[in-house]
């Protein structure tokens, strides 16, 4: 079997998003959009974006509500928190759970938010590897289907995840390629 090295399967990972959302019936994009797609942009691969890190579990793991960009409330559990040093800086973001699902939520802001990338921030999927060890790859960080158009309704990034350095990995805000046309 020959083993895919980690650009070819990020690679992979984002020609699949490519894909689904030109040709998925569950894309974010509307009908009109997907005409002119022509593929989300990404910053180039850089595998220290990928974090291996300590997950510390909060002993008090409160339900919590955080603004959506409708301005409903959203329930989550405050679950975790992770640190870990990038470029010099000590950064923590913290982990969310969602209640009715058995899933890590990361939600972030960084340096490049509102420039590159898109101005509410964007998610990243946690790995659990060990009941204390995660991953997380922000060379797969994306937007929040919010940052395709607005009959999305999407979960905004709490104060305490923004972190104070830039992380140009994952995807980059989004372009309507329509309005180049």
């Amino acid at each position: 079997m020959v083993e895919v090295s980690y650009i070819e399967k990020i690679e992979r990972i984002r020609e699949r998003y490519n894909k689904s959302f030109r040709k998925s019936p569950n894309s974010p994009l509307t009908s009109e959009q997907k005409l002119d797609f022509k593929g989300l942009s990404n910053f180039p691969i850089d595998e220290k974006y990928k974090i291996t890190v300590e997950m510390k579990e909060f002993d008090e793991q409160d339900e919590i509500a955080i603004l959506s960009s409708k301005g409903d409330e959203r329930k989550h559990i405050r679950f975790a928190f992770i640190e870990f040093e990038l470029d010099g800086q000590q950064n923590r973001l913290i982990i969310f759970k969602i209640p009715q699902h058995n899933y890590l939520f990361l939600p972030f802001k960084d340096k490049t938010t509102g420039n590159e990338t898109y101005k509410e921030g964007r998610y990243v999927e946690v790995e659990k590897l060990s009941d204390n060890e995660v991953v997380v790859d922000f060379n797969l960080a994306y937007n929040p289907l919010c940052a395709y158009n607005d009959r999305w309704n999407c979960t905004k990034v709490p104060d305490e995840n923004i972190l104070h350095v830039p992380i140009p990995a994952g995807q980059k805000k989004f372009d309507d390629y329509r309005s180049t046309i």
